[in-house]
């Protein structure tokens, strides 16, 4: 059911105080609800639209550009969603040092800047060691959703996570699928496909 509009937060960005101390979820979202991650936000498109249909959930994106965090902060307040804050910083830096253990319902990884040049790929966010971030972030029953428009990308998110043997990949529900950002839409217009893959981790 779709979230009504409600008084929101003056500010849906929340102000880092330290980047060494492990965030605080509870303390991020006035109630206690399982959290989902979007980490690079862009537009904040996808995120405003996702926490709408599911007031059930927080939503935390995560951006390192002020002026797409803005964006997410004006939409989700017009919305009146409670349930969304933005975050400014590197999205690999929260996965490592920031988010806690075993604290994310969910990741979702939409569109990263793909890197096309060869000598610029260890700069993608989705390498080797992603997997091993995600796997100490998720909690029991997470799930990581990955999109992207580029067929080398994705050929290598698919690799690093077959690699893995920690995850097995399952469908990404169609629900989910139909909610699209506005690049996704945009790139859809013009013939361009968006490759999906979801993971998660194998019960133990």
């Amino acid at each position: 059911m779709p979230q009504s509009a409600a008084p929101a937060a003056a500010n849906l960005i929340h102000p880092l105080k330290s980047i060494v101390e492990r965030l605080e979820p509870a303390a991020l979202f006035p109630r206690g609800q399982p959290l989902e991650v979007e980490l690079g936000s862009g537009d904040g498109s996808f995120l405003v639209n996702y926490a709408r249909l599911h007031p059930e959930r927080n939503f935390l994106g995560v951006e390192r550009l002020l002026g797409r965090l803005r964006k997410l902060d004006r939409k989700g307040r017009r919305a009146g969603l409670e349930n969304l804050r933005g975050l400014r910083i590197e999205s690999a830096y929260l996965l490592e040092y920031l988010l806690p253990r075993r604290s994310a319902a969910a990741l979702h990884i939409y569109f990263p800047d793909p890197w096309p040049k060869r000598k610029h790929r260890k700069n993608r966010l989705i390498n080797d060691r992603f997997t091993q971030l995600a796997l100490q972030v998720l909690a029991p029953g997470g799930i990581v959703f990955l999109r992207t428009d580029d067929l080398d990308y994705f050929t290598q998110m698919t690799a690093v996570f077959a690699a893995n043997p920690a995850f097995q990949k399952v469908e990404t529900p169609a629900e989910l699928s139909a909610v699209v950002t506005d690049f996704e839409r945009n790139f859809n217009a013009r013939g361009i496909k968006t490759l999906y893959a979801a993971y998660v981790p194998v019960a133990s």
